[in-house]
């Protein structure tokens, strides 16, 4: 562990027959009981679902019955206004009274720093994990948001330098959390393709907070970081939220689990994608009819451990994507109902070495978000004129 210098101061079978709804309560049991077990199939219609919401937009953000999402729209302008993705992430930075918790793999955005020091000059107990390339960076805007901290008397632990501290999420007064694929830097914000979602939930807090605590307090990073959080699997507004942490809790393995559950399609959109684990359930569910659908970062296909040629040879429908920066979503939309998203990329680097995050929902309303995020990708790659 590495801290920045801070100024001195602050089984048995079922037998017989069972009503229908005995059966969906055991169902409903042994899913919470067992996360680990296979998913039911998902086949429920979305307006079935308890508290079912479809996101409305709104001043760039679609809210949902227990969230606020943004995704941001890469522009070519020289001085671009405020991202929807900065101001829900300040938004909540603003409205905190007491505690800040952020872990960051990377900083440049003024406004974002002002927001924690803002936050700390007015008694809110600010804290920062940060991967260690942001204190060492010879970057002048990077260096200049690390002053910014320093001057907060904002406390920073930072991660081994041969080490990947791959979060973006912040906690805010123990129940909201702000998470996905956006690091906050100008690139990220204004270049790139990427998510942004705040959460209400203080059982969702109190599992970032136990993960960001491994690392602030106790100076465990990757594979030395124990397992387990409060709340693995919790309800929000009728939706279902598994939440997970690499490197221990071995995150490839549910997004394969909930790969296997996929009856109709598979969407995604995908940054890094070379985890041959993930690439075999994805073929398999195309074999069982399954359709898939996926966009890839166009740089990261060079990687000979890629799977966007395995995928491709097989016929699936997965292009290039043609945003000149950066696609750095990690994202996917099973049968229109339940999203795979947060930090992880589809690697195994993200499975077994990196500190990362996971979330697998489902809600129907925040998917048909995400896939249409999807769709809006998919189309600008199909202008690649055949080189896919």
């Amino acid at each position: 562990m590495v801290r920045l210098p801070m100024k001195p101061g602050r089984s048995s079978r079922i037998i017989g027959s069972l009503p229908v709804i005995a059966l969906a309560l055991a169902a409903v049991l042994w899913r919470v009981a067992f996360p680990d077990a296979l998913p039911a199939p998902i086949a429920t219609p979305a307006q079935s679902l308890p508290g079912y919401q479809a996101a409305t937009p709104g001043d760039g953000v679609l809210r949902g019955a227990w969230y606020e999402l943004a995704f941001t729209q890469p522009t070519a302008a020289a001085n671009p206004e405020e991202s929807a993705v900065e101001r829900l992430l300040i938004e909540m930075v603003d409205r905190s009274q007491q505690t800040l918790d952020v872990a960051i793999h990377d900083l440049d955005l003024e406004r974002v720093t002002e927001s924690f020091a803002r936050a700390a000059q007015r008694g809110v107990r600010v804290r920062m994990v940060a991967e260690s390339t942001i204190v060492g960076s010879t970057d002048r805007r990077t260096q200049l948001q690390v002053q910014r901290l320093r001057d907060a008397d904002i406390p920073i632990v930072v991660d081994g330098a041969s080490h990947t501290m791959h979060h973006k999420f912040v906690v805010a007064d123990g129940r909201w959390v702000q998470t996905g694929s956006w690091n906050y830097t100008f690139s990220e914000t204004y270049r790139n393709n990427n998510n942004a979602i705040v959460i209400e939930s203080r059982e969702l807090a109190a599992n970032f907070t136990s993960e960001f605590e491994k690392m602030f307090l106790q100076g465990r990073f990757g594979s030395a970081k124990p397992r387990g959080v409060p709340y693995p699997v919790l309800g929000l507004a009728g939706a279902r939220v598994e939440n997970y942490f690499s490197p221990a809790d071995r995150s490839a393995s549910h997004v394969i689990r909930w790969l296997g559950a996929a009856q109709q399609r598979v969407r995604f959109l995908a940054f890094s994608f070379t985890h041959d684990g993930i690439g075999d359930a994805i073929l398999e569910r195309a074999r069982s009819g399954v359709a898939v659908g996926g966009v890839f970062e166009a740089s990261a296909t060079r990687d000979q451990y890629s799977e966007y040629a395995r995928l491709k040879s097989a016929g699936l429908d997965v292009l290039l994507d043609t945003n000149p920066f950066n696609l750095h979503h990690k994202v996917m939309v099973l049968d229109g109902r339940v999203t795979i998203f947060g930090s992880f990329n589809f690697s195994a680097s993200a499975d077994r070495e990196n500190d990362e995050n996971l979330l697998i929902v489902e809600d129907p309303g925040l998917a048909a978000a995400f896939e249409a995020e999807y769709e809006r990708i998919r189309a600008q790659a199909l202008g690649r004129n055949g080189r896919p």
